[in-house]
């Protein structure tokens, strides 16, 4: 049971509002066990769900999970097919659940990558699950955090051509408005799961003062205890933002 780590949490007073996490590890779980990977893939999902639960008994606001990246486009055809029929099968799935928990989704990426079938999944959940208020669930899916940032740098060049923004305003705080995750502050907690000690070109401009919690759990073995394992670990920490202690 989980329910001793989240009583310590809540004795422990602040926790993070916002929590990023790279699911890593299906792969290596699925050989460890002589599987194909797709089925790596499918056990992942109920870690997906002990997330989601996880964060919102903690209280957390917003949890934003890694799951396809841009590269992930180089995989074989087969395993690439396999994860957009997991995509689409999650969303069915857990669409009414998750509109029943109170959370809002958001898709963040590049989706004109996605299948049709693929697009018309994300924009049905994210229109049946809008009105959620206790906990904003971002999947980044065909993401890539540089081409993200280009992204920026592109729609504040068309303004300066345009006219309608000068040079000198183009700032750190410009560029923010323009990423996708502008709706919400910086991940205060970053989970990277599988024991890999790397960003792996995901939230690279908002991660800049955000804690890593790097943990060997594979990700279909992640549970809502290694989630709280995380938090108990962030709430030891002293952020002090480039400042020093008084």
């Amino acid at each position: 049971m989980a329910d001793d780590l989240l009583d310590q949490i809540r004795l422990n007073g602040a926790v993070p509002s916002h929590v990023a996490v790279i699911m890593d590890g299906n792969g290596r779980w699925a050989r460890e066990r002589h599987l194909p990977r797709p089925l790596g893939h499918r056990a992942g999902m109920k870690a997906v769900r002990e997330a989601v639960e996880g964060a919102i008994e903690a209280s957390v606001d917003v949890l934003t999970l890694f799951a396809f990246s841009e590269e992930n486009w180089q995989r074989p055809a087969t395993e690439i097919s396999a994860l957009m029929d997991l995509l689409e099968e999650y969303i069915a799935k857990e669409a009414s659940e998750l509109r029943e928990q109170g959370v809002c989704v958001h898709v963040l990426g590049d989706r004109g990558r996605l299948v049709p079938s693929g697009r018309a999944a994300v924009e049905r959940v994210e229109r049946d699950t809008c009105e959620g208020k206790r906990l904003t669930l971002n999947l980044c899916i065909s993401y890539s955090s540089r081409s993200e940032i280009a992204r920026a740098a592109r729609l504040l060049a068309e303004e300066a051509l345009k006219g309608t923004r000068r040079l000198e305003q183009i700032d750190e705080e410009a560029i923010r408005e323009r990423l996708y995750t502008a709706p919400w502050r910086d991940p205060d907690l970053l989970i990277r799961t599988s024991g890999e000690q790397r960003l792996s070109n995901f939230l690279l401009w908002q991660l800049a003062y955000t804690e890593l919690y790097m943990t060997p759990v594979l990700w279909p073995d992640f549970t809502r205890r290694t989630l709280f394992e995380a938090i108990l670990d962030y709430q030891r920490r002293e952020r002090r933002f480039g400042n020093v202690t008084a």
